[in-house]
């Protein structure tokens, strides 16, 4: 299917041929019939990308901070390639569209409703249940697809909570802005439209507006002044985009005393104190189609909230805008102002910069007539792979950053066949599936497991879905090597356990740091002792929101299960004997209001006497350095700094060793995979010591709920 696409690095827009979505529990799978060309947020990131360097580091200062940072830990080389990296990967673009439900794993719609969804400009798009609506038989796919940006507009006047014979201000007329005049004066107001642009004034006032046009040199502080009668504008809506923050001074010099204002749109916010402390006005952001966006509860798991308490989420603002549609107090025709094919996008963009155009509509041809489940979610993108003989034929599950960035390379470097790479959505697929040389591109796992050509699987996916996809694929007789954790309870490794005995096949967990090259150097100095060993690994892990899904049980985990495994891992490798006794004390958060626990110290015994702590933090300073080993054993100690500075103390003909560049262990940890794979030897990482390591994590993240 075609898909728009964005390239950052530099504005590009790309059309690219992507596979379609395969349909997820609680979403639909909707073939697009029109969508809208946002003037606003897509005209802003076609700007943003155009820019140089310079200029993006200048429109977001807290990006370069995070960089600075990352440069004091990390190093100069990898952080200008993670940079890069994040800026090449193209972005989705679009998120206002209208189309005709293809498959449904919900009760509330069904296959061939019509509905509305924030989905992207694409043939088909897979949305959750709750950022979608049904349109009104009475209501065309055109006037519907701009739902969701008058839904933008809506969630602005609610705040704004404006009753009848209200003077309202409304500065910007773009769509959002036109949208706001059409509603506001439908809800009794009196409005006064402010912007630079003479057809959009017009525009306005032929919905009932007075406008103020800003390019004769009209002044809007006498204008608003006599619209109010001399009592002063109620209520402003600001729906411009601008730099200044001249805007937000003057929306608070034509209010009256308690008068409300609020931002939907973008302005600088250096706001005055004395603006709003004569006349006591009040300030508010409006947070895009209304309640419910950006919780992750409420947009991916479908939870609604309940009515009774919150009236008007996004998904009820969506009908909101339908019933106007529907009741014709809501007129979008006269906003439309150029209609292209999704053929023609590039050209679609081009009118972004024409100062006339408003409404712009992307028109989809109905391709895909025939059965939707005989539609194939995997495309060809390179046709002349040929699989060599005698090295691994890879299939790869996941994308993301840490898929992309570091695994899909290390195996490129270990000339291994690369055959199927799967993304939930196909766009991750195809850029990276062309960047590495991959065969196909898909959206469908099943792809991987009816292809007995391909002898050994990837998973770099959410950790809630680990265990599944190691099941499905030791089940089809492939090697696996799943990024860390290996699963998120009991269960689901005893399962693995059971079907992989059975099995002659590979099972590796991606543990990358015992292979880190210092941490090597380390061993083979501590191994000569045959003392016990004492250690002290310290991880500065740093804050995660708790609405992050690494956070969620049921989905990452939490971070002992995984990001902490990483360093029980290390530990045992270190102390080369079985874990016999385990605890976790952590911090009373209940102190601090927050139901996440990831601050916390391990104590690890081991057999041969040996122990250790892991002090696991998420409470530190991103100034300290990131993670440090420690270890103490027959009068030495060793410390490890972020696998670049490892200083001995006490060691004879050893002092210190520094590397040009930090080092986990990734590509080691994956060329180990690769040779025992090509040899027929046993893991890498000794499977016993993989199901220990993991069950011990579990143990240890389930005491925290005790």
């Amino acid at each position: 299917m075609k898909q728009i696409l964005q390239n950052l690095s530099d504005g590009q827009i790309l059309l690219e041929d992507v596979p379609i979505p395969k349909n997820a529990n609680g979403n639909l799978l909707i073939q697009t019939q029109k969508s809208l060309l946002s003037t606003g947020t897509e005209k802003m990131l076609l700007d943003f990308g155009k820019g140089s360097y310079i200029e993006k580091a200048k429109q977001q200062p807290d990006k370069v901070k995070m960089v600075i940072n990352k440069i004091s830990s990390d190093g100069l080389m990898p952080t200008i390639d993670a940079v890069k990296s994040k800026l090449n990967q193209p972005i989705k673009l679009g998120y206002c569209n209208a189309g005709i439900v293809s498959a449904s794993s919900c009760t509330e719609f069904k296959v061939g409703d019509r509905v509305i969804s924030n989905g992207n400009h694409a043939e088909f798009v897979r949305v959750p249940k709750n950022l979608c609506a049904k349109i009104p038989d009475n209501v065309d796919d055109e006037s519907a697809a701009f739902t969701v940006l008058g839904s933008i507009s809506l969630q602005g006047i609610r705040l704004l909570n404006p009753t009848i014979g209200e003077c309202v201000v409304v500065f910007g007329l773009g769509l959002v802005g036109m949208i706001s005049v059409q509603i506001l004066i439908a809800n009794g107001c009196r409005v006064l439209a402010v912007d630079y642009n003479s057809s959009r004034c017009n525009l306005a006032k032929s919905f009932g507006a007075e406008t103020v046009n800003l390019s004769e040199g009209q002044d809007i502080i006498q204008t608003a002044k006599s619209f109010s009668r001399n009592r002063g504008i109620d209520a402003v809506t600001i729906c411009a985009s601008t730099k200044s923050n001249e805007l937000i001074h003057q929306a608070a010099e034509i209010c009256r005393k308690r008068a409300r204002i609020v931002l939907v749109g973008v302005t600088g916010l250096n706001i005055r104190r004395d603006d709003f402390y004569k006349k006591e006005l009040t300030f508010q952001v409006s947070a895009s189609y209304g309640p419910g966006r950006y919780d992750p509860s409420y947009e991916e798991e479908g939870t609604d909230y309940p009515v009774g308490f919150v009236r008007w989420t996004e998904q009820r603002n969506f009908e909101a805008i339908l019933d106007m549609l529907s009741s014709g107090l809501l007129n979008v025709e006269p906003l439309i102002s150029h209609r292209f094919e999704i053929d023609d996008a590039k050209n679609a963009y081009k009118a972004l910069d024409d100062p006339k155009s408003l409404g712009i509509l992307l028109n989809y041809p109905r391709r895909y007539e025939e059965d939707l489940n005989k539609i194939e979610h995997s495309i060809a993108i390179n046709n002349s792979f040929n699989a060599i003989k005698g090295k691994p034929v890879i299939g790869f599950i996941g994308a993301g950053n840490y898929a992309s960035r570091t695994l899909i390379p290390a195996f490129k470097r270990n000339d291994c066949n690369l055959k199927t790479l799967i993304s939930s959505g196909g766009v991750s697929s195809v850029y990276h599936g062309k960047k590495n040389g991959f065969k196909n591109a898909s959206s469908n796992a099943q792809s991987l497991w009816d292809d007995n050509e391909i002898d050994t699987v990837i998973i770099a996916t959410r950790h809630n879905t680990h265990a599944e996809l190691i099941l499905s694929g030791l089940n089809s007789n492939k090697n696996i090597f799943v990024e860390k954790p290996l699963a998120i309870s009991h269960d689901e490794i005893d399962s693995i356990e059971q079907t992989f005995l059975n099995k002659n096949l590979q099972l590796m967990v991606g543990f990358n740091r015992r292979f880190a090259p210092l941490i090597v150097k380390m061993k083979s100095l501590i191994s000569k002792i045959k003392d016990p060993k004492c250690f002290v690994i310290t991880v500065n892990a740093g804050h995660i929101s708790s609405d992050h899904w690494s956070q969620d049980p049921n989905i990452g985990g939490g971070r002992i299960i995984g990001e902490a495994c990483h360093f029980i891992d290390l530990m045992r490798f270190l102390a080369e004997s079985k874990i016999n006794n385990y605890t976790l004390v952590g911090l009373d958060n209940n102190q601090y209001n927050n139901s996440i626990n990831d601050t916390v110290s391990i104590n690890l015994s081991f057999e041969n006497g040996s122990f250790g702590v892991i002090h696991y933090f998420s409470n530190g300073h991103k100034s300290y350095p990131k993670e440090r080993v420690e270890v103490f054993c027959g009068n030495k100690v060793l410390q490890l700094n972020n696998y670049r500075d490892l200083t001995g103390f006490g060691w004879e003909g050893f002092r210190k060793t520094r590397s040009l560049k930090q080092d986990k262990g990734q590509h080691a940890c994956v060329n180990e995979f690769i040779k025992s794979l090509k040899n027929g030897k046993d893991s890498a990482i000794p499977i016993d010591e993989i199901f220990e390591v993991s069950r011990v994590t579990i143990d240890l993240s389930e005491s925290l709920k005790n």
